[in-house]
């Protein structure tokens, strides 16, 4: 079951792309999303939100070459997750696991439904059903009110 109160940042300058990833969002149970078409509506949205983005999904040429868009999603405490698609090869090093932690890279032109979906495992994890007091269930009839 999706978390429903989860925020997530759509960055694309395409309309077509950012209603498309909405909707794959929608499918999925997450109505809590905010689409932009700019990095400067990204910057100010992130820069001063009242909470934390839990998940910003951006096109990576978005930024033009403005912004390094990894260090922006790993350093910045405004964002929990970041997913950023249409992104080159990695020419420099392979960053430390640690710093790389929070965000996904993709050389996908646009995130399909099936890569979404394995995202927000990673993002939302499905909880698991609480254990009973004990490690007992109880049975019809066995507890009583005194």
């Amino acid at each position: 079951m999706s978390n429903k109160a989860l925020r997530i940042l759509i960055a694309d300058p395409q309309q077509t792309h950012r209603v498309v990833l909405e909707r794959l969002f929608n499918q999925q149970g997450y109505h809590r999303i905010v689409p932009v078409s700019h990095l400067r509506e990204l910057l100010t949205l992130v820069e001063y939100g009242s909470e934390p983005f839990d998940l910003i999904v951006v096109n990576a040429q978005l930024a033009g070459g403005a912004l390094d868009l990894h260090d922006f999603v790993i350093d910045n405490p405004q964002v929990r997750h970041g997913m950023i698609y249409n992104a080159q090869p990695a020419s420099q090093s392979p960053m430390p696991a640690a710093h790389r932690s929070n965000l996904h890279s993709s050389q996908a032109p646009l995130p399909d439904l099936a890569s979404l979906r394995r995202l927000m495992e990673w993002v939302d994890p499905p909880c698991h059903e609480p254990l009973q007091p004990w490690g007992a269930s109880p049975q019809a009839g066995s507890w009583q009110l005194i």
